[in-house]
């Protein structure tokens, strides 16, 4: 997907044409969020197949190996798909990492905050096709969204039970909140171990098992996020940027964004600005 984001409706019609896809597991480059109002969804993710009935939520962190098979139920299907890139809304993307660990999908009740949801995803889809479209607009819009949802699944879901996971999930989540404020310092693994009061080989494993990457990954993935948000909203140039991230070298920064993103820091920053011109 080259756009920052795209919000669409999956209807009757659109179930029959996927049922005639070859539907392998796989995974993608973007964030997808679904909010279900009629029909059903079959997601086979973390290596196993559930089925959710309307109203409900799923959400597929980028990079995750799924499948999603929508379901007509009573002849009807009606969900919303919401698509976006980490760098459209930077500073949530690990914390959305963390929420839906080993729990992608949640039923909604038939109630006021559903029906907020529902609304917001209908502005969204509002701004989403104006001839000059305001993504400032849209991205406090899916803030907000984010944010509802998140305050549904704390009155809906129960507490974790296993004590281990808990202390595990709150480890991480104190580590988020503390790399959202040093990413952009050269500091590495063991100062977040030191700020967390554990050893860097436990803070690693943590993260293995949460998010699948090692701290070091988490770190660099953080930086190159906020990258390519900056070279999108700001006119700064590379070597700014770089030095902002505290990157010493230019050139070194440029080596990493591109190894990461295929693409080296300028040309990345063309296609977005042509993607969102056009």
């Amino acid at each position: 997907m080259k756009k920052l984001f795209h919000i669409f409706k999956v209807d009757t019609a659109e179930v029959e044409r996927i049922a005639e896809l070859q539907n392998e597991p796989h995974n993608h480059d973007f964030e997808e969020l679904l909010i279900g109002v009629e029909g059903a969804l079959e997601h086979f993710i973390d290596f196993e197949t559930t089925t959710v009935q309307a109203p409900f939520v799923s959400f597929v962190t980028k990079g995750k190996v799924h499948r999603l098979v929508p379901k007509a139920v009573d002849g009807k299907c009606e969900i919303w798909g919401i698509r976006f890139k980490s760098e459209f809304i930077p500073e949530t993307t690990f914390q959305l990492y963390s929420l839906y660990h080993h729990q992608a999908n949640f039923a909604l009740k038939q109630d006021n905050c559903y029906q907020r949801l529902l609304s917001v995803c209908e502005l969204m889809h509002n701004e989403s096709r104006q001839e000059n479209v305001d993504y400032a607009i849209i991205r406090q819009l899916l803030s907000v969204l984010l944010s509802m949802i998140e305050s549904e699944r704390k009155r809906t879901l129960p507490n974790e039970t296993d004590a281990n996971a808990k202390t595990q999930h709150i480890s991480f989540g104190n580590f988020l909140s503390i790399l959202e404020e040093n990413y952009h310092r050269s500091v590495g693994v063991d100062f977040y171990a030191e700020k967390l009061f554990m050893t860097s080989r436990n803070l690693n494993l943590i993260c293995q098992h949460i998010l699948e990457q090692s701290v070091s990954e988490i770190i660099e993935t953080r930086k190159l996020i906020e990258a390519k948000n900056l070279l999108i909203s700001t006119d700064k140039t590379i070597s700014e940027i770089a030095y902002e991230l505290g990157y010493n070298e230019n050139s070194y920064f440029s080596k990493v964004f591109k190894k990461k993103s295929g693409q080296s820091p300028s040309e990345f920053r063309d296609e977005m600005r042509n993607t969102l011109i056009s």
